[in-house]
């Protein structure tokens, strides 16, 4: 394999897990629990740095800069209003509404030009920037996926009204308004993260994972059972 498309996997996977990343899926996933926020989240986002990597970006990502971190104030508000009001029910046969993390995923690759990104723009000037472009692509796009799946298949079955996963539907809750909070101030207010980024960004993965592991571990829950016309309620263990 090409070692610049192993160098763009790598710097992709490690951009994916940039804390801004998790906490904007998983706050989005608390308001529309969806399982494909972080694909589309992804996606969005990558089209800003593809144009960015080709040199015809720099436009729309100045003029969009403002929104990320002011995205992520927005949906840290959301999150702590929703707190008390536990998770939001997915909307049975409604159609995946795209423009919403697709939309967040361009604002936030606009506001937080992190280390990884910025290097993989650099090393588009010493390569194919379409071979960079897509190996980088699919890096993030596999975490972000994944940490978009892990959250969303939570939310909604903590919709659905089971007891364990409503305790760590609301723990990921407070963490994300933490992140949310945190890193749009921050942003806002100049203030250097770039040392701690991937810990910061770890640590929120490896929250989300243990949350969704220890709702699946054994153990008595409830879980609503939709039959046409009939609400059922049944133990599973």
């Amino acid at each position: 394999m090409d070692a610049l498309a192993v160098m763009g996997l790598a710097l992709g996977m490690r951009h994916g897990t940039d804390p801004d990343h998790l906490a904007a899926i998983d706050g989005l996933t608390r308001i529309r629990p969806r399982t494909t926020n972080g694909i589309y989240f992804a996606l969005g986002h990558v089209l800003v740095v593809m144009l960015l990597a080709m040199g015809i970006g720099h436009f729309l990502a100045s003029r969009l800069a403002f929104a990320g971190p002011w995205s992520l104030i927005v949906i840290g508000s959301v999150n702590l209003w929703r707190l008390p009001r536990g998770a939001a029910a997915p909307r049975i046969g409604s159609r995946p509404i795209v423009v919403q993390p697709f939309l967040l995923g361009m604002l936030l690759a606009a506001g937080f030009e992190t280390a990884s990104q910025l290097s993989a723009l650099i090393l588009a000037g010493q390569g194919s920037a379409w071979l960079l472009g897509v190996a980088f692509s699919f890096g993030m796009v596999l975490v972000d996926r994944s940490d978009g799946y892990l959250a969303g298949s939570m939310q909604r079955l903590a919709a659905i009204g089971q007891t364990r996963v409503k305790a760590a539907s609301r723990a990921l809750g407070i963490i994300v308004v933490i992140f949310a909070f945190g890193l749009g101030g921050a942003e806002l207010f100049g203030t250097e993260l770039t040392s701690v980024a991937l810990p910061l960004g770890l640590s929120l993965f490896v929250i989300v994972l243990g949350l969704r592991i220890w709702t699946r571990s054994k153990g008595p829950t409830t879980r609503d059972t939709q039959i046409p016309g009939v609400e059922m309620r049944r133990e599973i263990g």
